[in-house]
């Protein structure tokens, strides 16, 4: 095969699936462990949003970091991080779950960082969009099953099974991931840099989300996005357990299937041409939101259409961030275009981060639907500042 679907990339996809894995069980488990041990929804909102939070702080520098040291170091060292990490999931409690959420931040930012990047560098731009959806298609893959497993080991009440789980996966991953940085990939056949001065310091990389128009626009659609898919993650599976409505497992399959296949169906209809397609943002932005506020009131109507509601979430989940991601790699300036797109990737993982830390505090102060409800109005909001006509945008 060829492009996008080349054995080199390939191995990254499956890299990426087997370095995942082990949040779609987490998901899952740390809010009925937390729940279970008497933490409030803040409590577990701070605990699961350490996670994203941590990636998004790292995020802007990995590139710059990455170029100057070389993937395959960085690799190794995060492989072994994250190892360490999930194996104390399995003997700690909730202070030692934020701790591994911090070092697992650490190690997604500089992991996710250095395959995408590969991806975009040695693709050409039409398939630039579809290597970075197979890569995220491969990292959701595991919440197929993922979400099964850990209600499943919850119902067993036995936390040892956990410990195991979590340690199987931390070895597998570490195994793969070596042996596969010692063959040929992307990273290796793309020419070698020169090292990078820093474009960028500590507070103007931050700075430039502003001043950059087309980070602003896609950075902002992404964070609001990002805080509905956070919602979701985090407190679905006490949202079902409140109410007695639907399974949050079935639930978070359906999710997870739906992303799996519309990431390798819809692949080619995601735009890779550098412009702001106003009515495909308008129509994936409007299924998220039509998806949260059907939560918000899934209690009252029914499983059904919390199901569908997964399904919706699933599609948009699965095209909004390759589509905007795309459209920086052509709108950001070449020099410092990696700590720009870590700082987009990063208003996605802030977004994932107050979905949780942001919205436990409002679920306490009131309930699960009135919290979606609240995310559901911040889309509503978001969808119509999609809309947009200025020629730089629409134009290549």
């Amino acid at each position: 095969m060829k492009g996008a679907l080349a054995w080199p990339f390939l191995r990254l996809y499956i890299l990426a699936l087997f370095f995942f894995s082990a949040n779609a069980i987490l998901n899952v488990m740390i809010p009925l462990r937390g729940h279970d041990l008497g933490a409030t929804n803040t409590t577990i909102g701070i605990v699961m949003g350490a996670y994203m939070l941590t990636a998004m702080l790292f995020r802007p520098w990995a590139g710059h970091v990455i170029a100057n040291i070389g993937p395959i170091k960085i690799l190794r060292w995060i492989l072994v991080i994250n190892g360490i990490a999930l194996i104390m999931y399995g003997f700690t409690g909730l202070e030692g779950y934020f701790i591994s959420r911090v070092m697992q931040g650490v190690c997604t930012a500089f992991f996710s960082m250095s395959l995408q990047i590969g991806i975009i560098d040695a693709l050409p731009e039409e398939d630039r969009a579809q290597g970075i959806s197979l890569y995220s298609l491969f990292s959701y893959i595991p919440g197929i099953i993922g979400p099964l497993i850990a209600v499943g080991i919850w119902q067993l009440d036995q936390m040892s099974y956990f410990a195991i789980a979590m340690i199987v996966i931390a070895i597998t991953t570490g195994v793969f991931g070596f042996s596969a940085t010692l063959d040929t990939n992307v990273q290796n056949d793309t020419p070698t840099r020169e090292k990078e001065t820093l474009p960028f310091g500590p507070v103007t990389v931050f700075v430039q989300f502003f001043k950059n128009e087309f980070l602003f626009k896609a950075g902002l659609v992404m964070l609001v996005a990002s805080i509905g898919f956070g919602a979701v993650a985090t407190f679905i599976v006490l949202y079902t357990q409140t109410y007695g409505v639907g399974h949050a497992g079935i639930f978070l399959a359906i999710q997870a299937i739906t992303v799996v296949l519309a990431r390798f169906y819809l692949r080619q209809y995601i735009p890779s041409d550098g412009r702001w397609h106003v009515g495909f943002m308008l129509k994936v932005m409007s299924l998220l939101t039509i998806a949260v506020l059907g939560i918000s009131v899934g209690h009252i109507v029914g499983a059904f259409v919390l199901y569908i509601s997964a399904v919706l979430i699933g599609i948009a989940q699965a095209l909004i961030y390759p589509t905007l991601t795309s459209f920086l790699s052509f709108k950001l300036p070449k020099h410092g275009r990696n700590m720009l797109l870590g700082l987009f990737i990063a208003t996605a993982d802030l977004g994932v981060s107050l979905g949780s830390a942001l919205m436990g505090p409002i679920a306490d102060l009131t309930n699960y639907a009135m919290m979606y409800l609240i995310c559901g109005i911040l889309l509503v909001a978001t969808t119509l500042f999609c809309i947009e006509r200025r020629t730089r945008f629409i134009e290549k």
